[in-house]
């Protein structure tokens, strides 16, 4: 089935750090192979842009600029050209923090592709969690 109506997702995770140590980490691109599968293995800085070589090809990743409120909106450029803008928020949890990702659903996009791309942010954000908390 195929949807043409607006959908979002909220998904999160709470990492036992503090929201200030998950945003440094998570607002810095360089870090994004570490976590952001679903942006892809590389990422390099080309022409004061960040590229990243992603499974649906080489991606332009724009964040929100730098701020004390955990806002790491981005948008990400695909091949197309066309843009997708991801909502993210790092919310401070008593001594911890909770990262919350809206995933949109993107028009014409398939019920079997929504769940693939929840699925794949979840990792994601498992992923995140992991790292900083091993750290």
């Amino acid at each position: 089935m195929t949807s043409t109506g607006r959908e979002s997702r909220h998904l999160s995770v709470h990492v036992d750090r503090t929201a200030d140590e998950v945003y440094a980490y998570a607002s810095d691109p360089v870090n994004l192979p570490a976590w952001a599968h679903g942006l892809g293995g590389s990422v390099e800085k080309i022409d004061g842009r960040w590229v990243a070589e992603s499974p649906m090809g080489r991606v332009v990743v724009a964040f929100a600029p730098h701020n004390e409120l955990g806002v790491l909106d981005h948008d990400v450029t695909l091949p197309s050209g066309e843009t997708v803008y991801n909502p993210v928020r790092v919310i401070r949890d008593g001594t911890g923090s909770e990262v919350v990702f809206t995933l949109r659903r993107q028009p014409e996009m398939s019920d079997a592709d929504f769940e693939r791309d929840a699925e794949t942010v979840a990792g994601d954000l498992d992923r995140l969690r992991g790292l900083l908390e091993s750290a």
